[in-house]
This record gives C-alpha cells, sequence and structure tokens, in this order.
C-alpha cells in the first residue's frame, strides 16, 4: 500500500519501524483504550510487525498499515480488521501527533480504497464511551452512531460508542 494524502504517506510496515511502534505504543492513550496495543520491548514490536506483514498478501487480514509524516517519522497507524459481523476500523495517532487531524486524513484515505479492496458495503467502529476524539473522527469521516451501551470492548464489558460506515 502506497497512500499519499496532503500530509502523511500510509505504507506497509517494514522491520525497520520496530523501535518506532515499540515506543509509540507505550503512551497513555494506548495504556487506556488499547491495552492489547501495547508492546513493552522493541522485539515485541518487531514480531508484531512479522505477523502484520504475512497479512499484506491475503484476504483475511488484518491490514495494520502506519502513518508516516512527510519528514518518514512515524504518526501512528490505521487499521481494518476482521470482527464477528464484518470489518472494523481502527486507528491510533502516537503522542506528541494527535489533535492535528491525522487519524481522520488516514481514515478518510484508507477507508474508501480497503473497502473497494476487500468489496465490502460497510465498515464498523467501535469505541470506548470516554475516547471523545476517536468518536469526533468516526463521525468525521461519515460513520453514524448505531449503538451507545455496555458492549465488549478489549475483552471486558464497559460503555461504548459503535458506529457505522455504509456505502
Amino acid at each position: 500500500m502506497n497512500l499519499n494524502t496532503p500530509r502523511l504517506t500510509i505504507t506497509d510496515f517494514t522491520p525497520d519501524m520496530a523501535q518506532a511502534v515499540h515506543l509509540g505504543s507505550l503512551d497513555a492513550d494506548t495504556r487506556r483504550f488499547l491495552p492489547d496495543e501495547v508492546f513493552e520491548t522493541e522485539a515485541v514490536a518487531a514480531q508484531v510487525i512479522a505477523d502484520l506483514i504475512d497479512c499484506y498478501g491475503g484476504s483475511e487480514g488484518p491490514f495494520v498499515h502506519p502513518m508516516l509524516l512527510a519528514d518518514g517519522a512515524y504518526a501512528g497507524y490505521v487499521q481494518l480488521v476482521p470482527v464477528e459481523e464484518g470489518w472494523e476500523i481502527g486507528y491510533h495517532t502516537v503522542a506528541g501527533h494527535t489533535g492535528k487531524g491525522y487519524a481522520t486524513e488516514a481514515v478518510r484515505a484508507f477507508l474508501p480504497e480497503m473497502m473497494a479492496r476487500l468489496e465490502l458495503r460497510q465498515v464498523a467502529g467501535i469505541c470506548d464511551e470516554a475516547n471523545a476524539a476517536s468518536i469526533r473522527v468516526l463521525e468525521k469521516c461519515g460513520f453514524q452512531r448505531i449503538f451507545e451501551g455496555e458492549g465488549l470492548y478489549q475483552g471486558s464489558l464497559r460503555p461504548i460508542v459503535k458506529l457505522l460506515y455504509t456505502l
């Protein structure tokens, strides 16, 4: 993948990104909202990257792609992952790059590309109810709220918001 937006390149992971992924996963927001995506060592990040790279050639997913700034700096990722009822979009912007619209820009570029590739008519977005920034990203990208309440998120029941993007 090689998608270019005005400020980002969304591309494929490479093994040399392990240190940036490791460090980017350690911020407070990742620990709070995506604890299964915290990579405590560079070696763990390297293994996860290797596993993700293996998924790029197939159609099963997950499809996780880094967001790089113009200078090549790692700013986070955008992903499409299979879930029980279809596919779910996900994204994370690393500390120091949040609040600048990178996630919105990435989702707007990535979503149509991946939906066409996988011939999808809809994609879900599920957020912890407390993650207002993530909910705003989805709404700015055309997702509609379809559920608010108690639901399974990161392996436990908690208040969530589920949104849906439909062609």
